[in-house]
């Protein structure tokens, strides 16, 4: 019998997940420490819940599903309008006039941005900026395609530019970026624009925390750049905008404009999602589309605020201590370069140890991320003051 072949790509992923790390580092600590109290700075999931406006919406829809007339079975796999008319006319308000048939609900942006790799063969090069959200790597590497970094340091503000030697297919980028908080200007968005026109390249731009920009000046979205609909795809979530972590919606935009190789990304999303995507529930599309009601918008934005402030207080703490970080401003996290010329392990079990706060090691998304730490402001807020307040004790001493 012939034996069975396996995606050898796989064992060449990296062993152990970044935060799977820290959690059985954590765990260990707390079990021989059972009285210390250890406040996490370190992933990114949101601590308030879902507010009442989104509640109240999946709760009619609950009623829905149990009644015979009301009931829904499968939907449009690509979402229903009433999520995604919300999200084109907010798109309208920046400027940006997208079709329905452009936008398509997802369960959250982490899928889709492994999904959409379907439509691309594995033998495009793909370009990842390094330090970088491991998902990019990772779902790229188990295809066994050839990947390239674009160097994100302290010089260039971790905001790289296109490299006059860069040769890529597929381009991500990120912004405000996950994990350094980095915000592209629309200038500098408009480099990595015309490379791709130039060169027949896709970018996959990661716009997750575009809620958190407040400068008006900095863009949202990779389509408020000329040329742009021709050559970038763009992911968005629920997840840190509306406290959607465990709820799981989001949408990805692909324009009808954007074609490559006599062939027409749109259709082929559309094919590839009714294909493989039986859609989000419709009590939770529902819950999506009360984001965007008057009261929704109201209550999302002031959990945005309470996380920003908990940034605030964060990089008040830092400033105080003389510690070179960015982000912060316009995103949730803190890019901290680590003190006394730490790695970023050391310090991740120093301050673990010595003030019992857990972020997360730079090293941990790329080699440009060692000697780095991030840290989020997704925690509740008096847990923040806590933790800043024992960082500056131990890091004071």
């Amino acid at each position: 019998m012939p034996k069975m072949k396996m995606n050898l790509h796989y064992n060449d992923v990296a062993e152990s997940y970044l935060f799977s790390t820290i959690a059985k580092k954590v765990e260990a600590y707390t079990k021989a420490n059972p009285e210390q109290k250890v406040i996490r700075m370190g992933i990114g999931d949101v601590t308030l819940p879902l507010c009442p406006a989104v509640v109240q919406a999946m709760q009619k829809a609950v009623e829905e599903m149990g009644n015979k007339q009301t009931f829904h079975g499968y939907g449009p796999e690509q979402g229903y309008d009433f999520v995604k008319e919300p999200i084109r006319q907010r798109y309208a308000k920046r400027g940006v006039s997208l079709a329905l048939e452009e936008i398509f609900i997802s369960d959250g942006a982490k899928s889709d941005l492994g999904n959409i790799l379907d439509l691309f063969a594995v033998n495009n090069t793909v370009c990842v900026p390094d330090p970088v959200y491991p998902v990019y790597v990772d779902t790229n590497v188990m295809a066994g395609r050839r990947i390239v970094y674009a160097d994100a340091t302290e010089e260039n503000g971790f905001a790289p530019l296109p490299a006059e030697n860069l040769q890529a297919d597929l381009i991500y980028l990120c912004s405000p970026n996950n994990p350094t908080g980095a915000v592209y200007t629309k200038e500098e968005l408009a480099k990595w624009v015309d490379y791709a026109l130039s060169h027949d390249a896709v970018l996959l731009f990661d716009a997750a925390y575009e809620a958190f920009v407040e400068d008006p000046a900095l863009p949202r979205s990779i389509y408020e750049i000329e040329g742009a609909k021709h050559c970038a795809i763009e992911f968005c979530s629920f997840s840190k905008t509306a406290g959607f972590t465990g709820t799981r919606c989001g949408y990805t935009v692909v324009p009808k404009e954007l074609e490559r190789a006599n062939m027409n990304l749109n259709r082929m999303w559309l094919r590839r999602q009714t294909t493989k995507f039986n859609g989000v529930p419709y009590i939770v599309q529902r819950g999506a589309a009360a984001v965007f009601t008057e009261e929704g918008e109201k209550q999302t934005r002031q959990a945005i605020d309470y996380y920003k402030e908990n940034a605030k207080q964060m990089a008040k703490t830092l400033k105080k201590l003389g510690i070179w970080f960015i982000g912060g401003e316009n995103s949730p996290y803190l890019w901290m370069k680590c003190p006394n010329e730490m790695d970023s392990w050391t310090f991740f079990d120093a301050l673990l140890e010595n003030a019992q706060v857990v972020g997360t090691p730079g090293a941990g998304f790329g080699k440009n991320g060692e000697g780095y730490f991030r840290l989020t402001a997704f925690g509740d807020k008096d847990n923040t003051i806590e933790a800043m307040q024992r960082m500056e004790r131990y890091l004071s001493k």
